[in-house]
């Protein structure tokens, strides 16, 4: 099948959404599918303010669109940028059928920041998607959350997956008199990284990754080890260094590197929301999700089990994900 996605979160990108859609593309073309990607850096582009990655297209239009779409396939616009914004507009407009995908939370991560009305920019989200086929969500949570919120179009499960040949267990590098713990991801106040760092355990803390927030916490967190982006093996390896991974974002619609700590062995604590709740479930010795964040550490602390958290992680893979992104499309001849 010939299929056509149009994003705006793409390479050099380093978030969720770009990896889960660069792997995806890997995987689709492994299964031997043509894929097209339009990401911003086709156009005429400018980098996104109080970001250090993110790049916005500034010339989109419907000619150029139309030059992409030119021949049967499936389109599917996986975010609501100028790049999706214009294919919505064109498939809409010539009547071509199109699956989206809720990725972010926007609603409530505009709330948590800026005190927007989740009902205000659910409005928008809502009318975005209601022309779509389908809306492909990570997880049940996330479908219940458009359920509530009157999104109109079904929505369709589309899971990640594990590179295993990186995420799996190693002996541990890292030598401290403290508990190891680890967080991973952009650097960025929408992740709620405070909630991490200020937790008043004494823990061996590491941050991973980069974003417009890392100066400003590293100047007010000193004992904080920060060590910018990993990537391959030495990122591998910074997983299965930590005794607890801590996610406390709380606007998430999954967390990708949620099951790629527990692949590592290491159990997970984070807050009892959409993502961390459906990948961690009632599962016993994969970690805990508490209100309290310093508590669900010190449960996962004392009740991981590695083995626990492997067997859990073996649930994912990309290709049964890519699988089912590529049964959820809406094909058009």
């Amino acid at each position: 099948m010939h299929i056509t996605i149009a994003t705006d979160a793409w390479a050099p990108q380093v978030n969720g959404v770009s990896r889960t859609l660069q792997t995806t593309v890997r995987e689709l073309r492994r299964l031997g599918h043509e894929v097209q990607v339009v990401h911003p850096l086709l156009f005429r582009h400018v980098r996104c303010p109080f970001t250090i990655d993110v790049e916005l297209a500034l010339d989109v239009n419907w000619s150029r669109v139309a030059k992409f779409i030119h021949r049967p396939g499936a389109v599917h616009i996986s975010t609501e940028g100028p790049v999706g914004f214009w294919f919505r507009r064109y498939c809409v407009a010539r009547g071509l059928p199109f699956t989206t995908a809720f990725h972010t939370n926007f609603p409530e991560y505009l709330y948590e920041n800026a005190r927007i009305p989740v009902r205000f920019t659910a409005a928008i989200q809502r009318r975005f998607h209601a022309p779509a086929a389908a809306i492909m969500v990570a997880t049940p949570s996330v479908a219940e959350k458009l359920k509530g919120w009157r999104f109109a179009p079904p929505t369709k499960p589309w899971s990640r997956g594990i590179d295993r040949d990186l995420f799996h267990p190693r002996p541990k590098t890292l030598t401290s008199d403290r508990p190891v713990a680890v967080y991973v991801g952009r650097v960025a106040k929408e992740k709620n990284i405070e909630a991490f760092l200020s937790l008043g355990r004494a823990l061996e803390k590491y941050v991973v990754g980069d974003g417009p927030e890392r100066e400003s916490l590293q100047r007010r967190y000193p004992n904080v080890h920060f060590t910018g982006t990993l990537t391959g093996e030495s990122l591998g390896q910074m997983y299965a260094n930590a005794d607890v991974f801590v996610f406390p974002s709380r606007t998430d619609t999954f967390g990708l590197v949620v099951i790629e700590a527990l692949a590592c062995g290491v159990p997970v604590a984070a807050f009892p929301v959409m993502g961390p709740k459906d990948i961690l479930g009632h599962a016993g010795g994969v970690g805990c999700c508490d209100e309290d964040l310093a508590r669900a550490v010190d449960v996962a602390l004392t009740t991981g089990n590695p083995a626990a958290c492997v067997e859990l992680a073996n649930c994912y893979s990309w290709e049964a994900s890519t699988r089912q992104f590529v049964s959820n499309l809406a094909p058009f001849r």
